[in-house]
């Protein structure tokens, strides 16, 4: 037998030849119509989608910016790791540098959008049309989606990058373990785990989950070896790439890791609800107790920019080896004396992710970057963001800033007052799956001559991987940083896609 699109063929080696394609014409688009009726609804939600962006290029022109924005264009023209923020987005501004335009780069950032909705419709294909359409909705149309991917932030390239690596690896469910072709899909997936670890840095625990997704598939009809092969080439094809970055970031600072905010970002998950009468710290940690109350103390956010922060007011700069040394001590301190405390508070702070309203937070500023604004926003105040205003208008080859233009803004304003998936149902939606396999669970078991069989012998159920993923991209960031209404969004297709794989009639 031989692969053909990751499927085994039954003809073998002596099938006959390639067919000849038909010519292009009249005839031919007929005999395309069938597939375009059946796939219809999707096909009129892909188009609203594009219509909604190409609203949201026409209203907010050319790009809309967030305060991390300055730092990748920083980066753009100073090449070097940055301490807080990994390069892979400044890479991808980079690649379209050359344009001098950043209506180019939110129009790609769009197309990625569009792309991602593919992705998930493709990947559901063995669901229910009205299943698979479903899934496709608020990647496709949700304004904060669209306001995002039109944000000069990483997330859009993330979410794309992760998605496609998730797909990717259902797309070879049921092809053999052995060849170049195999070979080659795990090497593209690691790699898009790799690009998407050096985007976001939350994406470094999903190169454990697909790795070990391919290893527990391994258990299916003896092929445990081929699969921990395939795995073994997945982690090569992520590691080496992140190796090498990180190889990078020491060259440049002395220092392992891929960032040097880590024990800054903890200590400021903590202080919402560390207690240094509880903690007893040595005096070298006290300097960063805060003596209020925790309900009287601002957002985690505060503790890493604000000019009263304790961490900030230490000599030199924030996010110096020193600095983020003691600040990771006095977190891993904080969670050792206060387990219950920061699993409750890991809690409230993923229990933001499900409200069904979209309360104020961290602040009105961050907020506001979020909601598709009436007037063009003024120019930063920061000297960084002001360095990154200079870099900007290079990257631009001429003047920035957003100009807001009726009544297509308008119109997209008046479109994210009413169009969003509100965390309640976001919950729903990541209930499904595991709703689904108990009730059929029990309904095999109960029928006479029959018993339940388990994911350990037959295989895990494939909507596992995107639900999975999904779950992990929703607890990192509230477990070592803070809930922030853009973290979510990268979760939402996946959570998605699980819900329309689990109601498929495929086994």
């Amino acid at each position: 037998m031989r692969v053909v699109t990751g499927e085994l063929d039954p003809a073998g080696a002596g099938s006959p030849g390639p067919r000849r394609r038909p010519a292009a014409g009249p005839r031919s688009w007929l005999r395309a119509l069938p597939a375009l009726r059946r796939h219809r609804w999707f096909l009129v939600i892909l188009a609203a989608g594009t219509a909604l962006r190409v609203l949201t290029m026409l209203g907010y022109r050319p790009a809309l910016w967030f305060p991390d924005s300055y730092t990748y264009i920083v980066t753009v023209f100073r090449p070097r790791p940055d301490l807080v923020r990994p390069a892979g987005y400044s890479a991808f501004l980079k690649l379209l540098e050359p344009f001098h335009s950043f209506a180019m780069v939110t129009a790609v950032q769009h197309l990625l959008g569009l792309a991602t909705g593919v992705l998930i419709y493709r990947a559901a294909r063995r669901a229910p049309r009205w299943a698979a359409t479903l899934a496709t909705v608020p990647v496709l149309l949700d304004a904060y989606q669209i306001e995002v991917e039109h944000l000069l932030v990483s997330d859009t390239l993330f979410m794309f990058l992760v998605v496609a690596a998730v797909t990717l690896s259902l797309a070879g469910r049921r092809s053999a373990v052995t060849g170049p072709a195999v070979t080659g899909s795990a090497v593209a997936i690691g790699l898009l785990l790799a690009a998407a670890t050096l985007t976001r840095t939350v994406g470094q625990p999903l190169i454990v989950v697909l790795a070990g997704w391919f290893v527990l598939r391994g258990r299916v009809g003896g092929r445990v070896g081929g699969r921990i092969r395939f795995a073994g080439v997945l982690l090569a094809a992520a590691l080496v790439p992140v190796l090498v970055y990180g190889a990078w970031f020491h060259a440049t600072y002395q220092r392992v890791g891929l960032v040097g905010a880590n024990g800054a970002f903890l200590y400021a998950r903590t202080m919402s609800f560390a207690d240094c009468a509880k903690m007893d710290p040595p005096p070298e940690l006290r300097v960063l107790c805060d003596p209020r109350p925790a309900e009287r103390r601002p957002p985690s956010q505060d503790y890493l920019w604000a000019k009263d922060s304790p961490l900030v007011v230490l000599p030199g700069i924030t996010f110096s080896q020193e600095t983020d040394d003691l600040a990771g001590r006095f977190a891993a301190l904080a969670i050792r004396s206060q387990p219950l405390d920061y699993a409750a508070s890991v809690l409230t702070e993923l229990g933001r992710t499900f409200v069904w309203g979209r309360p104020i937070y961290p602040d009105q500023e961050i907020y506001d970057y979020y909601e598709f604004p009436s007037a063009s926003p003024p120019p930063p105040g920061r000297w960084a963001a002001r360095l990154g205003v200079e870099m900007g208008r290079r990257y631009e080859a001429g003047p920035i800033g957003t100009e807001v233009a009726e009544p297509y803004a308008g119109w997209m304003r008046a479109y994210q007052d009413v169009a969003r998936l509100p965390g309640t149902a976001l919950l729903v939606i990541l209930l499904v799956p595991p709703v689904v396999a108990i009730v059929r669970r029990r309904r095999v078991a109960g029928r006479p001559g029959e018993r339940a069989g388990g994911w350990r012998v037959a295989g895990p159920p494939g909507w596992l991987l995107p639900w999975s993923t999904a779950v992990v991209l929703l607890i990192v960031p509230p477990a070592v940083a803070e809930f922030d209404y853009r973290y979510v969004l990268p979760a939402v297709p996946l959570a998605c896609l699980a819900a329309a794989l689990c109601v498929s009639r495929a086994p």
